[in-house]
Parts: C-alpha cells; sequence; structure tokens
C-alpha cells in the first residue's frame, strides 16, 4: 500500500520506489532495508555443507514476501530487498540467480529458473540530469504458472511472462511474453508457439 499524506504527496522513499516512480536510493530507511536483506543473504548462500535441514527455507520465508509450498533455491541467490518477492508452490532456483527487486517480482507457481538468470525490476532515467541525480525507478516483473526460464536469461523491467512460456537461455526479454510460447535471442522473440 502506497503511503501519501494529505496533499497526496508520497511520505516514504520506499513508496515512491514501490509505485514506480523516481525515488532515491541513497535514502536512510531503503539503505537498512538493504542491508537487513543482505543479513539472510549472507546465511542463505553458506555452503550447502553449513545449512541444515530446512534452514534455507526458513531463511527465505524471512526474506520473501510470500513462499509457496516446494521452494528450491540453490545458492547462491542474490537480491536487493526480498520483502518484494512473491514466489508460488514449486518453484525452482538454479545456482546464481539475482532478482534486483526494487519493483514487485511475482512468480507463479511450477517455474523453474535455469542458473544465472537475472530478474530486473530497477532502472534508471534516459534523461542524463535526472540520471546523474541519483534518482532511480522501478517497474514489476510478472512470471505465469508453469514457466520455464533458461539459464542466463535476462528478465528486463515491467515485463510479464504468460503462463506455459519458454524463455530460451541467453535471450534477453524486454517484452511481454504471451503465454503458451518459446521465445529466445536478444531481443527475445518468438521462436514457436507451444499451444
Amino acid at each position: 500500500m502506497v503511503k501519501r499524506d494529505e496533499r497526496g504527496v508520497y511520505m516514504r522513499e520506499y513508496d515512491k520506489m514501490i509505485a514506480g516512480d523516481l525515488y532515491d536510493a541513497t535514502d536512510v530507511e531503503l539503505i537498512k532495508m538493504r542491508q537487513e536483506a543482505r543479513g539472510f543473504l549472507d546465511e542463505l548462500n553458506r555452503s550447502v555443507q553449513d545449512v541444515k535441514d530446512g534452514e534455507r527455507l526458513a531463511l527465505c520465508h524471512k526474506l520473501f514476501a510470500k513462499v509457496g509450498d516446494g521452494l528450491w533455491l540453490q545458492p547462491p541467490f542474490y537480491c536487493d530487498y526480498g520483502k518484494n518477492i512473491e514466489v508460488g508452490t514449486n518453484v525452482y532456483f538454479n545456482f546464481n540467480c539475482v532478482v534486483l527487486d526494487v519493483a514487485k517480482v511475482i512468480i507463479g507457481s511450477n517455474v523453474l529458473i535455469g542458473p544465472n538468470v537475472q530478474i530486473y525490476t530497477a532502472s534508471h532515467p534516459i534523461n542524463v540530469d535526472e540520471r546523474n541525480s541519483g534518482q532511480e525507478f522501478g517497474k514489476p516483473i510478472a512470471i505465469g504458472d508453469n514457466v520455464w526460464i533458461g539459464g542466463g536469461a535476462i528478465l528486463c523491467p515491467g515485463v510479464t511472462i504468460g503462463e506455459k512460456s519458454i524463455i530460451a537461455a541467453g535471450a534477453v526479454v524486454t517484452k511481454n511474453v504471451s503465454p503458451s510460447v518459446m521465445v529466445g535471442g536478444n531481443p527475445a522473440k518468438l521462436i514457436r508457439d507451444l499451444s
């Protein structure tokens, strides 16, 4: 819920960030939130031999906004805040995934995310003066149910991946992907219809 005062002005930089407006990433509250996430990530990314059974999943419940049953996350994993990520049931993250969650990232159920996948909601202004001011913004990403994202794929800010689709390894997704299709390349283009 975005909080505004009686004049309609945002009350916090976090509220601007989640709304997709320009915000100041050097805000003290945002820095504190990122540091808290880093603490969870340090624990989460410890060697597999150092993690007790169920401990990694418990950390995911603390880090993410929502975690469905059957989450499997191979370390290392990196994100900005964690609290802006919602994960459905039976989701698999392979090694070395990065989620820049300055906006909401909603991942459906039965989703396979290959190694080195990068999910970016964060962006910077095109106008050089705004960009040099340190302001940035984000656009949410949604991944439908039964999606497979191949290794090394990049999802750019604001995209939606339709259910039952496949993102080929190494694809750079800059636009929404329809349900039940396979896309690949840079920028990603339709390879075939899967319906």
